[in-house]
C-alpha cells in the first residue's frame, strides 16, 4: 500500500495549490449582441461658422459675420457593446444660413442658404461607468464622443453663395459633398429602464467648399445643440462574473476533492489491513476451535424479507469454512419469522423462504453438499428469543 498511499498524496497536493491562484476582484461584463441597442429622436439648432466678413472686390462695405441660428432634425441608432463604449449611427439634417463675403452682389447683406444632411458614425464612451463604476441605474451619466461621417449639401444659389466651378463648363456648384469630423459630449438622464432623455453638445469640422465658397480660412465649423430621447430596447442590463468568485468556487470543489481522496485512501488502508485478518484454510488452530465449540452462529434479517443483509454475509461465510473443515458433519438450519407480524401461515412460509435462501448461499456460493444440509422452519410457532425483533432469524445447528 505504501507506493498507492504516496502517488495520492501526490495528487491531493497538485489540487490544493489551485486555490494558491492570484484574482483582482474586479468584476467582468458581458453580453448577447442583441442587448443593449437603443434608438434616438431628437431635435435642437445649429450655427455654422463659415467666412468672415471681408471688403470684396465690388463691396462698397464691409459685411458682418452674423450669426444665423437654424433648426436641426436628429435620428440614430447605437449599440453599446460593453458598459464602457458604444457606437452610433447618427444624422441630421435642416437647414443653414450664413453671410457670405464674395462679389458685389452680396455687398448689402451676404446672406447665404442651403439645406444639409449629415451621417456620422460615432464613438461614444460612458466615462461615469468607467470612473464610477458600472451602474444600468445611474440617473445622470456624462458620454463623450467622436465620429467620421458624410455631409451633403444643395441648393447653393449661384447669386449669392458659391464660387466654386463644375469642372471647365463655367457653372457655379450648387451642392457639395464633405467629410466632417464631429466631437461632443452628451448628458444623458435616466426617466426609466427603457427611456432616457438625452442633451448633448456637438461640432463638426469641414473643409473649405462645404458651402460652396472657398475663401479665406481652411476649416469651417457647425455647431449644434439637441436634445431628445433614447429609447432603450429591451432595457440596459449587462451580465457579470468577478474571478475570485469563480476561484472561490473552483477551491471549494478541491478542497472537496482532497476530502474525499483522503478518506478513500483512508478506506484502502482499513480494507488492506482488514484482507490481512481474513481467516486462512489451512489454519489448524481456527478449525480445532470451531471443532470443539457449540454451533452459535445465526442469520438475521429484516422485516418481512428473506434477502440476506450484506453485514449478515460474514456468518454464512463462517459457517461455510466450519463446514470444510468438518467434512463429516451436517447442520441443521431452522428458519423463524416473529410472531407479531403476519399471519401464522404467512409467517411458516417466510420462515421457509429465509432457510432456503441461507442454504441457497451455502450450496451455490460456497460450494457445501446439499446432503450436509438440513433445512427446517418453524414460523411463529415457536420463538427463540424473549424480544420479538431477535426472531428474524436463521439459527444453525448440529444434527
Amino acid at each position: 500500500m505504501a507506493p498507492k498511499a504516496n502517488a495520492q498524496d501526490a495528487v491531493v497536493e497538485d489540487v490544493v495549490s489551485v486555490t494558491e491562484y492570484s484574482c483582482d476582484n474586479t468584476n467582468r461584463y458581458f453580453q448577447s449582441w442583441r442587448d443593449n441597442w437603443f434608438i434616438q429622436l431628437g431635435a435642437g439648432i445649429n450655427q455654422p461658422f463659415m467666412e468672415r466678413g471681408v471688403n470684396g472686390a465690388k463691396a462698397s462695405g464691409p459685411i458682418v459675420n452674423r450669426k444665423y441660428m437654424t433648426t436641426t432634425y436628429n435620428v440614430g441608432v447605437g449599440h453599446w457593446f460593453s458598459p464602457y463604449m458604444g457606437l452610433r449611427l447618427n444624422g441630421l439634417a435642416g437647414s443653414l444660413h450664413w453671410n457670405n463675403p464674395d462679389g458685389d452682389k452680396r455687398a448689402a447683406s451676404g446672406r447665404a442658404g442651403a439645406k444639409h444632411v449629415n451621417l456620422n458614425l460615432e464613438f461614444m464612451w460612458d466615462m461615469c461607468n468607467s470612473l464610477a463604476g458600472v451602474n444600468p441605474d445611474r440617473v445622470v451619466s456624462v458620454i463623450p464622443f467622436i465620429g467620421l461621417g458624410g455631409d451633403y449639401t444643395w441648393g447653393l444659389k449661384d447669386e449669392v453663395a458659391s464660387n466654386i466651378v463644375r469642372g471647365n463648363s463655367g457653372k457655379i456648384r450648387n451642392t457639395s459633398w464633405t467629410l466632417p469630423v464631429t466631437a461632443g459630449f452628451q448628458l444623458r438622464f435616466r426617466l426609466c429602464k427603457y427611456v432616457d432623455f438625452f442633451a448633448e453638445a456637438r461640432a463638426s469640422f469641414y473643409g473649405d467648399n462645404w458651402n460652396g465658397c472657398s475663401y479665406g480660412r481652411p476649416i469651417e465649423a457647425n455647431v449644434a445643440a439637441v436634445g431628445g430621447f433614447n429609447f432603450n430596447i429591451g432595457g440596459r442590463t449587462w451580465s457579470s462574473y468577478n474571478d475570485c468568485a469563480s476561484m472561490t468556487q473552483l477551491a471549494d470543489l478541491n478542497n472537496q476533492v482532497n476530502t474525499l481522496r483522503a478518506e478513500n485512501l483512508a478506506a484502502a488502508q482499513t480494507i488492506s489491513a482488514l484482507e490481512s485478518q481474513l481467516p486462512c484454510p489451512e489454519a489448524e488452530v481456527v478449525e480445532q476451535v470451531i471443532e470443539s465449540a457449540p454451533l452459535m452462529t445465526t442469520v438475521r434479517f429484516n422485516i418481512d424479507s428473506d434477502k440476506i443483509m450484506p453485514t449478515e454475509e460474514v456468518n454464512v461465510y463462517n459457517m461455510a469454512q466450519w463446514l470444510k473443515a468438518n467434512p463429516d458433519q451436517k447442520v441443521v438450519i431452522v428458519g423463524y419469522a416473529d410472531k407479531d407480524t403476519g399471519t401464522s401461515d404467512y409467517n411458516m412460509a417466510l420462515s421457509k423462504k429465509r432457510a432456503d435462501a441461507v442454504a441457497d448461499q451455502l450450496i451455490k456460493k460456497y460450494g457445501i453438499a446439499p446432503s450436509r444440509l438440513i433445512v427446517k422452519y418453524d414460523g411463529s410457532n415457536v420463538q427463540p428469543y424473549n424480544t420479538n425483533d431477535w426472531n428474524r432469524i436463521v439459527i444453525f445447528s448440529q444434527e
